[in-house]
């Protein structure tokens, strides 16, 4: 470290009247430090920061997720979606504790680190992004922000933190830290600045992430498989497997760190698993994420993640981790449902209790604390309708201070992974089985004023002969028919899945009664209750597709390249006397000379009689322009061309055949022992339709 620090040059202090003059210590109760900021900003992605400092000081928080869908920009996207909060919301910060936060940006992680602490220090080396980072929080009054090189803060920074915070910032070490392994120096410096039972929180894309060998570009530097290949162009980030990782915390002295796998990614995660509860096959549905560039589709990812889960692979080829260094958590699972209106917005935990392993749903706001509390009263009621029927409801107990739900873990094997099997070996039996006995389950209690409306497969466990539900927070006290609820749950598990689309609904439609009319209103239902659930807000995938960025498949672009290929040659066929014949001939590639032009010289020996020239392999209209044997003219005229097109006039022809074909009878002009013929031609493709009402004018017309 001493050696860095004589190199690299010194931070520009200054004055304390330059400070007040250029840019506000306060900004609401939010805190600014300026005493090693160099003078300027040293990075910025340029007007858009402007766009979003504007917004951050007219917007309130619960209007940015407006503002995104009305922007359509990835920056705003990324800078100010709340689910960008989901990767440290989840961990167990105390209002108590003190938390360190490295490359703070606009603040997205900060705001909810602020909201959970009872103090954080943000370091980050932009002024602007700072000032975007006290404008959104300023209501906040634990947070302060120093603003400047890590390097030079680093020295003056308390060693008492309870938490320190990296997201998306480890892989920035070789910049923060000029020595030979700055990134073990970089974690012992972080090292050293948290309390000994303290935690160290580092969020990293997986350079071996599935999503980069799909065909995603690296996050940093913007191209194809640059973290896969090792970086050979360089650049100022490294991201690693988890193996790397591991060697760079054995290299720290580091032996206590729980690994995480963000889903899809810790940019924008949806749900987090752990090496106690990893994946399950077909879980991994949610991997168009390419918002901010277009990608590549080389693969499908949820096909390839399903076989990876079953080798356990998965930790390898996670698209980011998360690892927490020190103490640790006992959650081993959380699942985020904020992408929803507010009063619904919540999250699932699976924890490891001294008591056993529990699922917890816990509101994440003042207003989704009902919507939670009411799982208890579903429970009572649900369980009221089914006893008797075979058909289990998990008990469902509050927290004493009303923060969660809690309900037993149950074990057993989903419903729609079962369905899943059948599909995939055919057992369309079984399949049926188990729908009728589910159909028969919930249809049990029918005539009470209580409904289940989510009983999708997906939230029924099975264990042997019992069925159990698992999560029922949609829960109506209302009659509604189950051949309604089974119709939403078979057509939810058809819409997830194109796999699932070999099942014969209508076979289905007959058992439940439900004619086609019935089923559209059905559809049209669901529509307007994912509204009630989204608060009519915009999906990630359909904000992704307003921002337009473009996923393309390699496989139809090869596919479109060789056909491509194929249509810009000519097969040429030599007749011997034994007329022309598929043995006796070859291609002839790259005799375009221009989009339409065709340039090619075909030699051929004195005992050739005639030879066949196929120009394409679809209708098209040719035109010859110049056909010349051995420095000879050839005149246009029957006795010496003949094709199976229409002529439109001498050397013009219409095909409307596959096969278009002009024979030249080499025989009746004069030959060498070695010949060479020229042949310019022109060449339009047309629709056949077309051809063949053009060969059609032309049998008028002649």
């Amino acid at each position: 470290m001493n050696e860095s620090k004589r190199t690299r040059p010194k931070p520009i202090h200054l004055k304390e009247e330059e400070l007040l003059g250029k840019l506000p210590e306060e900004i609401g109760k939010v805190r600014l430090d300026y005493r090693y900021y160099p003078g300027k900003d040293l990075y910025s992605d340029g007007a858009i920061e402007d766009e979003i400092l504007a917004i951050v000081k007219n917007a309130s928080r619960v209007e940015y997720p407006a503002v995104i869908e009305e922007r359509k920009s990835w920056p705003i996207l990324y800078h100010l979606s709340p689910l960008r909060g989901n990767i440290v919301d989840w961990i167990p910060i105390k209002p108590s504790d003190k938390v360190l936060e490295i490359g703070s940006g606009c603040g997205a992680i900060t705001e909810k680190l602020s909201e959970k602490a009872g103090s954080v220090t943000c370091i980050d080396l932009s002024a602007k992004r700072s000032l975007i980072n006290a404008y959104r929080n300023q209501d906040r009054d634990n947070i302060e922000i120093h603003v400047g090189n890590f390097s030079d803060i680093e020295p003056s920074l308390s060693e008492d933190y309870d938490f320190a915070c990296m997201i998306g910032v480890f892989e920035y070490g070789q910049s923060y830290i000029h020595t030979k392994t700055p990134y073990e120096d970089f974690l012992k410096i972080m090292m050293k600045h948290v309390k000994k039972d303290g935690c160290i929180v580092i969020a990293i894309e997986n350079k071996f992430g599935l999503k980069y060998w799909a065909g995603c570009k690296e996050d940093h530097l913007g191209t194809y498989f640059s973290g896969l290949e090792g970086y050979p162009e360089g650049g100022s980030a490294r991201t690693f497997t988890r193996t790397g990782l591991e060697k760079i915390f054995k290299n720290c002295g580091v032996e206590n760190y729980s690994f995480y796998y963000p889903y899809p990614d810790y940019k924008f995660p949806t749900t987090l698993y752990s090496d106690k509860r990893l994946p399950g096959s077909g879980e991994l549905t949610d991997n168009m994420r390419n918002f901010d560039r277009d990608r590549m589709v080389m693969f499908n990812e949820k096909y390839v993640f399903d076989g990876i889960i079953e080798d356990g692979l998965f930790p390898v080829f996670s698209n980011s981790y998360l690892v927490l260094i020190g103490k640790g958590a006992d959650t081993c699972y959380v699942k985020y449902s904020n992408d929803r209106a507010e009063k619904y917005a919540l999250r699932t935990e699976i924890a490891d209790t001294p008591e056993g392993r529990v699922v917890r749903k816990i509101p994440l706001n003042a207003p989704a604390r009902e919507h939670v509390m009411g799982m208890k009263r579903s429970c009572e009621l649900l369980k009221k309708r089914y006893e008797g029927s075979g058909l289990a409801i998990n008990q469902c107990f509050l927290a004493e201070d009303g923060s969660y739900a809690e309900f037993p873990y149950e074990k057993g094997i989903t419903l729609e992974e079962l369905l899943d099997r059948c599909l995939e070996r055919e057992d369309m039996d079984e399949f049926y089985r188990l729908f009728d006995r589910y159909y028969e389950l919930i249809s049990y209690g029918e005539e009470q004023e209580v409904t289940d409306y989510d009983l999708i497969f997906a939230n029924i466990l099975v264990d042997g002969d019992q069925f159990t539900v698992i999560d029922y927070e949609w829960t109506v006290e209302k009659k509604i028919p189950s051949s309604e609820v089974a119709f939403r749950a078979i057509y939810c598990y058809v819409l997830e899945e194109e796999k699932r689309n070999k099942l014969n609904l209508d076979l289905i439609m007959d058992k439940l009664g439900i004619s086609q009319q019935k089923a559209e209103d059905y559809r049209e239902k669901e529509g307007k209750f994912q509204k009630q659930v989204t608060g009519k807000r915009s999906s990630m995938g359909e904000i992704r597709a307003s921002i337009g960025t473009y996923s393309v498949d390699p496989k139809k672009l090869m596919e479109r390249h060789l056909q491509k290929i194929l249509n810009q040659r000519i097969q040429v066929y030599y007749d011997r006397g034994s007329g022309f014949r598929e043995e006796d001939s070859c291609y002839m590639p790259d005799i375009y000379v221009g989009e339409y032009e065709i340039e090619a010289n075909i030699p051929f020996d004195g005992n050739v009689k005639g030879l066949r020239i196929d120009p394409a392999d679809r209708s098209c209209m040719v035109k010859i322009k110049e056909l010349r044997l051995n420095e000879t003219d050839v005149p246009l005229q029957k006795k010496y061309i003949q094709t199976n097109g229409k002529t439109v006039k001498p050397g013009c022809y219409v095909f409307e055949s596959q096969d278009p074909n002009v024979c030249i009878a080499v025989s009746e002009l004069p030959r060498n022992g070695e010949n060479l013929l020229l042949v310019k031609m022109e060449l339009a493709p047309v629709p056949e339709d077309m051809a063949n009402d053009m060969t059609g004018a032309v049998k008028r017309l002649f």
